[in-house]
């Protein structure tokens, strides 16, 4: 027999995020916002259009780092050697670091002045002392864009400087900066530095400022990166917290620095105040509890392994539902992790979201003699 709970929240919203997104635009070539935790996409236009990514190309290049100091392969403390191809980049015009031709330079030190500075020239460098050449090292980027699901992605060089080749959309710039966030929360602190003091070789130390304009306005901007090339004019990943609440948004072709700033800005403050997230599950902790039949005991906890959000527009109220659906009586034995019963998050008759649910232990059946009292119990009073 099938069985439902049903919960019904306190705080209820309908979803229709074409309708809210339909009043909404900004004034970008192509632009597209995420709320963190659910995943959902809360606004897009032409989000898929081809974009020349420019130094948002760094937020991989960092990545690619990170991921070899996770498995210990590599140290912040380790130094890599400038080559002459990585310092002619600190003297040609682009933003830079501004390294010397022999100088030995910390991981550390390298990925501040990419991810701070902007450094052509560091992401040469560091591209060169993890696989040897920057060729190499794109190389390892655009395997790790296939595995994140960039599908829409090839990476050219480590810095993002002008190249026909260089190519993404805002789309596949979100998943890159969902990822990082997600997967590097320890190393993801570097993105909200406002400056980075670089004591440099034959000169006074070089103070820069972070070229991210959210992180000076104190609303929660913690990151993510700057872009610009003359074609593409002005681009910017950028992400903003409130309380345990992430947004990320993602444009291109913004004309101006102040419209980058002043329409990036719009669209985060649009996704806080239109949407909620409310959070529907922990991962691995108790959700509900279902009864058992002609078990040891008489119910068990189950949960889920994963944690669930959904996002809902603020403006237009309805109910909120959750049915847990399973087949009753859940008859013991049951095996602790066996999946027991689904999580299905519904809007009206919209199903938006299934989910299995898992039991928390081992249930042992009852003995010959307790069984037939709980049937009798079962046919008498219908109780398991």
């Amino acid at each position: 027999m099938k069985k439902i709970l049903i919960y019904i929240y306190s705080l209820f919203f309908l979803i229709n995020f074409t309708n809210v997104q339909a009043k909404f635009n900004i004034n970008a070539r192509t632009a597209i916002l995420q709320d963190f935790l659910s995943g959902k996409i809360l606004y897009e236009k032409d989000a898929d259009r081809k974009i020349f990514p420019a130094s948002m190309t760094k937020i991989m290049t960092s990545i690619i780092a990170f991921d070899l100091l996770k498995r210990n392969e590599i140290d912040l403390d380790d130094k890599f050697i400038v080559s002459e191809n990585a310092w002619r980049l600190s003297e040609s015009g682009y933003s830079s670091m501004f390294i010397m031709i022999g100088d030995e330079i910390s991981v550390e030190n390298l990925l501040r002045g990419i991810i701070v500075s902007s450094g052509n020239d560091s992401c040469v460098a560091l591209a060169e002392g993890i696989a040897g050449s920057e060729e190499e090292f794109t190389i390892l980027m655009n395997e790790k864009a296939a595995e994140i699901g960039m599908t829409n992605t090839n990476f050219s060089n480590s810095s993002g400087i002008n190249s026909p080749d260089n190519i993404s959309t805002v789309r596949d710039i979100l998943i890159m900066s969902n990822y990082l966030i997600k997967t590097f929360p320890e190393y993801y602190k570097y993105f909200k530095e406002k400056e980075f003091t670089w004591d440099r070789t034959g000169g006074e130390p070089i103070k820069q400022g972070n070229r991210n304009p959210l992180l000076y306005k104190n609303i929660g901007a913690d990151g993510i990166k700057t872009g610009y090339l003359a074609y593409e004019k002005y681009s910017l990943a950028s992400s903003i917290k409130r309380k345990e609440r992430r947004l990320i948004a993602v444009g291109s072709g913004f004309k101006s620095k102040n419209q980058r700033s002043k329409e990036s800005l719009k669209l985060l403050t649009w996704g806080l105040t239109k949407f909620e997230t409310i959070k529907i599950a922990e991962k691995n902790k108790k959700f509900t509890s279902i009864d058992v039949w002609q078990g040891k005991q008489k119910n068990i906890n189950a949960y889920t392994k994963t944690d669930i959000y959904k996002t809902i527009p603020k403006a237009k109220k309805k109910y909120l539902k959750v049915k847990i659906e399973y087949d009753g009586p859940l008859a013991a034995p049951i095996t602790k992790n066996e999946i027991i019963a689904k999580l299905n998050i519904y809007y009206k008759d919209e199903n938006i979201g299934t989910y299995d649910l898992f039991s928390s232990d081992n249930v042992k059946r009852q003995n010959i003699f307790s069984r037939l009292i709980s049937s009798i119990n079962y046919l008498i009073w219908g109780d398991v």
